[in-house]
């Protein structure tokens, strides 16, 4: 697999890159915050992104101010919160607007599964909140992540809120939110004839479906499960093992 893509790429006038980050770049870690990258990632993401005709966009669930925080000293654009903030340029803008009235309604409900679950906590997002329940015990947490989901239905319906069942999260957003519109939009601005886009996540499947309608686009899905990508890794490592093949 790694040849026929890095041959393609090699090959291919204008290229974009699309990459998750946690699950995707680095590996999952008990607490967001220490999800750091490392000094070897930075100078591959930053070589390739130096490329001729090449754009490397980072593409996140994460709050736009802690993955610029990772990230920000590479020269390359950022998609963050799933498709709400979006840097080019070196500025942050915001592309929906949402009033985030319905977090009064859902947030109450997330901070009373933190306190049943012991080792699960919040995160409060610019448009949307996320529970994790990566270090709560395995059966507890996804018992407390099932209830969770049906808890949320009624405020879900009522303000329009999308609820996303991920890799040991639950997390909410406005229904508008979603990273294969990010995509979308992005492929009506410009031409390529090379996309790679990797990710390991639920909301990484609107991404790659979102590709599935274009020619010389190349998805590959992190870990396990059903996915509408064309191809799969099992490791963050075997991400970085490609990446650094095309930083050659």
């Amino acid at each position: 697999m790694f040849s026929t893509l890095t041959e393609k790429y090699k090959t291919a006038v204008n290229k974009l890159i699309l990459l998750d980050y946690d699950g995707t770049l680095v590996d999952f870690v008990p607490t967001p915050e220490r999800a750091k990258p490392s000094a070897h990632l930075l100078n591959t993401l930053r070589t390739i992104s130096n490329q001729p005709q090449t754009e490397v966009i980072i593409i996140s669930g994460r709050l736009y101010f802690d993955i610029d925080r990772f990230l920000g000293v590479l020269p390359l654009n950022i998609i963050a919160e799933h498709g709400a903030m979006v840097k080019e340029n070196g500025k942050w803008k915001k592309q929906i607007v949402d009033y985030r009235l319905w977090k009064q309604s859902v947030l109450p409900i997330f901070n009373r599964f933190a306190l049943t679950c012991p080792n699960s906590f919040v995160e409060e997002k610019e448009y949307s909140l996320t529970w994790h329940y990566r270090n709560a015990q395995l059966e507890s947490g996804h018992e407390h992540s099932r209830e969770l989901i049906r808890a949320l239905k009624d405020s879900a319906r009522s303000y329009n809120l999308r609820i996303i069942d991920g890799n040991k999260i639950v997390e909410v957003m406005n229904n508008d939110i979603d990273k294969g519109k990010a995509v979308k939009k992005m492929l009506k601005q410009n031409e390529y004839d090379y996309v790679l886009s990797i990710g390991d996540d639920q909301t990484d499947e609107d991404m790659f479906c979102a590709l599935s309608d274009y020619s010389n686009t190349y998805t590959i899905k992190v870990g396990e499960g059903e996915t509408f990508a064309k191809y799969r890794v099992k490791s963050v490592s075997e991400v970085l093992n490609l990446l650094e093949q095309l930083s050659k």
